[in-house]
C-alpha cells in the first residue's frame, strides 16, 4: 500500500484527498495544514471553480499535522503530494526530496526556470521521483486525442489548435495573484503548454500576441513552430473572459485520416458540451467514441495520482508526470510572454 501525504488543504488539496479515495493501493495516510479548522475537518470554506464546495471531512483515521515538517519527517508516507500555492513549489519540494521522499507536486512545477531546474537536479540527486501534477492529458477527451496523435493510428498529426479561456480567477486571493501564480498565461495556459508538449512535441519557436499586466500575460494567442514547416500548431489562452463564461476549452485536431473536434463551456453558471469529443473520417462519417473514465468530478485526478502511485510502486518516473516535460512546459509559457513583450518569434533553446 502506497502511503500518501498531503501538505496544502485547499481546493487541490481537497480535490486529491477526494480523487485518491478510488486510488488502487494507495491510500490519504496523513495531511498537513496551518489551518486548525481544516486539522478539525471542517473544509466548508474550500471552494474552486469546478466540483463541489468543500464539507465536513472525517479524519479520524488520517494523521494531521499543523507543520508539514513533521509530515516530511513521518517514516510511513511514501509520497509527498504537495498542494501549494505556486511560490511555494520550490522550497517543499526540495524539503521533500532531501527528506528521501518521491514527490508529486501540482502544476505548475515553478514560477521560473531556474527553480524549475533545481528541483529537477534535485531529484536525480536524491534518487527519488519528482512528478508534476498536469491533470488535462488524464481527461477522457484529452487522453484520446494524445493517444491518437502519439500513436499514428490516423496517420500523420498535420495541425492542432488549441483553446482555453476563463474570466478573471476570484475563488480565493492565491488564485487572483500574479505573482502566487505566474497568471494566467502561466497558470492556466501551462496545461496546453505541457499538453501540446507531450502530444505534439515541443516546438523550435514560439510567435505569441497577446496581452500583458505587469509582465504577466493575461491572454495569448500563440502558433508552435516546428521543424516541419507544414505542421501548425496553435492555441488561444487567457483569463480575460466575461464572467458569464466562466471556462471554456476544447481542439480541432487535424491528422492525415481522421479529424478530432471537442467544445465545451461554462456559460452562464451552467456545463454546455457545444461538441462532445467527434472524430470524422475520410468516408464522410463522424462518430463519438466511447470514452473511459469515472463520471465522478475528480475521476480525472484519480486517475493521475494513480499513476503516481504505480510510479512509486515500480520507481520508474511516468512520462506524463514528468519533472522535465513540466519544466519544459512553464518554459514555453514564459517564452511566449516574451515574445509578446517583444513582438517577435522566440527560439525554444
Amino acid at each position: 500500500m502506497i502511503r500518501i501525504g498531503i501538505i496544502g488543504v485547499g481546493f487541490m488539496g481537497m480535490t486529491h484527498f477526494e480523487g485518491a479515495k478510488k486510488v488502487k493501493g494507495a491510500k490519504v495516510t496523513a495531511v498537513a495544514t496551518r489551518d486548525p479548522k481544516k486539522l478539525a475537518g471542517d473544509w466548508t470554506s474550500i471552494q474552486g471553480n469546478f466540483g463541489p464546495r468543500g464539507g465536513q471531512v472525517d479524519l479520524s483515521k488520517i494523521k494531521t499535522y499543523s507543520d508539514y515538517h513533521e509530515l516530511l519527517a513521518d517514516p510511513e508516507i511514501d509520497l509527498v503530494d504537495i498542494c501549494l500555492p505556486c511560490e511555494q513549489h520550490e522550497k517543499v519540494v526540495l524539503e521533500s526530496l532531501a527528506a528521501g521522499k518521491h514527490t508529486l507536486v501540482e502544476k505548475s512545477i515553478a514560477l521560473d526556470i531556474k527553480a524549475a531546474d533545481r528541483m529537477v537536479a534535485a531529484a536525480k540527486k536524491a534518487g527519488k521521483l519528482l512528478m508534476v501534477a498536469h491533470v488535462l492529458p488524464f481527461f477522457p477527451e484529452f487522453k484520446f486525442a494524445a493517444d491518437c496523435i502519439r500513436s499514428g493510428k490516423y496517420g500523420k498529426l498535420r495541425a492542432a489548435h488549441f483553446r482555453r479561456v476563463i474570466s478573471k480567477p476570484d475563488w480565493s486571493a492565491d488564485m487572483a495573484s500574479l505573482e502566487k501564480t505566474g497568471g494566467p498565461g502561466v497558470d492556466l495556459h501551462i496545461h496546453d503548454t505541457h499538453f501540446i508538449g507531450y502530444a505534439c512535441g515541443v516546438p523550435r519557436q514560439v510567435h505569441s500576441r497577446g496581452i500583458l499586466e505587469r509582465g504577466f500575460a493575461q491572454y495569448l494567442t500563440t502558433q508552435y513552430l516546428y521543424d516541419d514547416p507544414e505542421l501548425t500548431v496553435s492555441c488561444v489562452s487567457g483569463g480575460i473572459a466575461a464572467k458569464g463564461l466562466a471556462f471554456a476549452h476544447g481542439f480541432e485536431i487535424y491528422l492525415e485520416k481522421a479529424t478530432l473536434l471537442y467544445d465545451f463551456n461554462t456559460l452562464g453558471g451552467e456545463p454546455l458540451l457545444n461538441r462532445p469529443l467527434t472524430v470524422a473520417v475520410p468516408n464522410g462519417k463522424a462518430t463519438q467514441p466511447k470514452l473511459k473514465g469515472g463520471a465522478e468530478w475528480c475521476a480525472a485526478f484519480t486517475a493521475e495520482l494513480q499513476v503516481a502511485a504505480d510510479a512509486v510502486r515500480t520507481g520508474k518516473e511516468p512520462a506524463l508526470l514528468s519533472g522535465g516535460l513540466a519544466r519544459d512546459a512553464l518554459k514555453l509559457c514564459l517564452l511566449e510572454a516574451k515574445s509578446v513583450a517583444t513582438g517577435k518569434a522566440v527560439k525554444v533553446v
